[in-house]
């Protein structure tokens, strides 16, 4: 009886475990088909790296920065080109006078109020200016072809940092896939042991480490899984998506035919010189810089300058019939004095008679145009040392554009030698780690085999499996380590980046 109760008991716990270990196994298997489920609910299509790079172009705030540099580029190319023509105002007034004022039509003293109308305009054409014109126009010329050309370099860290998160993206998808892999060939393995256990061909430790290498698993999957969650985060951030956008990347196909460089670092670099727009805006700005202080150094030469004027005005105290002499002269009707006995005499004065109507605005604004036209030569003696202190700093400005040439130079040079390297690296770690791979699965094939014919521990086994997930994953790691450095290598030699 006792023995019996004792093996009822056995059974007992045997069960309750089975059963919690089939709860695990259910739970984790609606876990992924909610995640399926709900995935394929969405409908989203698949997301391709071509996709990928296209909607962080359009999203990208860097970018349309750049888009905005170039449109105030092209600004102040058209000021510059607008500064060889001449500049011409016009100017007009209108004045109510009270009282005593001078009539600007004769210049006389009138005491009466009136209005009066002044219309002008006034145009100047510089000459010669020491070149200065000309210069910064092709400093801004200079300035437009290195805007578009930032605009190209915002557009290149775009899309490079989209591959790299693409190609982690999919580095993590593929660990998961071999998490997956290794929890399934774990619980199938833990099942067969929890047979053998019950039949009593092998001891219940072996399956109490087995139950440890499955709770190990699952948390490796945990891991994998979010791992590969927030690589899916980081490319949509590149993206400029909000994070519970539905974003399903595309696995596509991907073999490693070739594993070796065909070119040689300094070719690579030499080709790169040649294509990379941040390397092209730093040597035109180079040469932008050198234009700015010769148009700087312009302000020391004498300036000519040719300017024009005309204006004209009118007064309503004028605006009366017009009158000419006759050659006659009557008494006047007023005395004009008294002699010395207070006898008042009287003076001829000339006789007029009128000849024109009302002296109108048209008439008036039309007979007081006055016009000049000057030549005027301005010789920079002293100015408070502006003019030298201004080309002293723009030859500053010119070295320090040298300056960030080499750097933008040494930067690329010593970004491509450490893709180089470390596509050359990944090339021998893939080959180790395909014959690592092999091996291990070998072994772990036999040691699964004496595992069942109780020849080897759980233990044993336990270890032999995390040996050839380790390798997995390394063949995995050195698998996209050179693909992701040869993609960036051929994208430095102006080649289309794809998977």
């Amino acid at each position: 009886m006792i023995g019996e109760k004792i093996t009822g008991l056995h059974q007992e716990k045997t069960t309750l475990k089975l059963l919690g270990l089939n709860m695990r196994k259910t739970l984790l298997w609606l876990f992924f088909s909610a995640s399926v489920f709900v995935g394929r609910a969405q409908n989203a299509p698949l997301w391709t790296l071509e996709k990928c790079i296209s909607a962080a172009l359009e999203n990208n705030l860097k970018v349309k920065r750049g888009y905005y540099g170039v449109e105030s580029a092209d600004i102040n190319l058209l000021q510059a080109k607008a500064a060889f023509l001449p500049t011409v105002n016009a100017a007009g007034s209108y004045g109510q006078n009270y009282g005593r004022a001078i009539n600007p039509v004769t210049n006389s003293f009138i005491d009466r109020n009136s209005n009066t109308i002044n219309l002008g305009g006034s145009g100047q054409l510089t000459l010669f200016s020491g070149f200065r014109t000309v210069n910064t126009y092709r400093q801004n010329q200079k300035s437009k072809v290195a805007a578009d050309l930032d605009l190209e370099k915002a557009k290149n860290d775009v899309i490079t940092n989209v591959v790299t998160l693409y190609a982690t993206v999919l580095f993590n998808k593929e660990l998961l896939d071999n998490a997956n892999y290794l929890l399934t060939g774990s619980q199938s393995q833990l099942e067969r042991t929890t047979k053998l256990v019950d039949a009593g061909s092998m001891s219940k430790g072996n399956q109490l480490t087995q139950e440890a290498t499955v709770a190990s698993n699952e948390l490796t999957v945990i891991n994998q899984e979010n791992a590969y969650k927030l690589s899916v985060l980081q490319l949509k951030q590149a993206m400029q998506l909000p994070a519970d956008s539905v974003v399903e990347i595309e696995v596509p196909n991907i073999t490693i035919e070739d594993l070796t460089l065909t070119q040689s670092v300094k070719e690579i670099y030499e080709t790169a010189k040649q294509l990379m727009p941040d390397v092209k805006s730093a040597e035109v700005k180079v040469e932008a810089a050198r234009l700015s202080a010769m148009a700087y150094r312009g302000a020391l030469f004498p300036r000519l300058v040719l300017s024009g004027n005309m204006q004209t005005n009118y007064s309503s105290v004028s605006n009366t019939p017009r009158t000419a002499p006759t050659g006659n002269f009557s008494l006047s009707d007023r005395p004009s004095g008294e002699d010395a006995n207070g006898v008042k005499f009287y003076a001829y004065q000339p006789e007029y008679k009128t000849v024109a109507g009302s002296y109108t605005q048209q008439e008036q604004l039309k007979d007081n145009l006055y016009k000049s036209l000057n030549l005027q030569l301005n010789i920079p003696l002293f100015n408070g040392l502006q003019n030298r202190g201004n080309l002293q700093q723009a030859a500053v400005n010119q070295r320090l554009a040298e300056i960030s040439k080499m750097e933008t130079e040494n930067a690329l040079r010593q970004t491509i030698e450490t893709a180089y390297n470390d596509a050359a690296a990944a090339s021998k770690s893939y080959g180790a780690a395909q014959k690592q791979v092999t091996a291990r699965e070998e072994a772990y094939r036999m040691d699964n085999q004496r595992y069942e014919l109780g020849g080897l521990s759980a233990l044993e086994l336990q270890v032999s499996q995390s040996n050839l997930f380790q390798a997995k994953t390394d063949l995995t790691r050195a698998k996209y380590n050179f693909i992701l450095r040869k993609k960036i290598l051929d994208f430095y030699q102006g080649r289309e980046v794809k998977f």
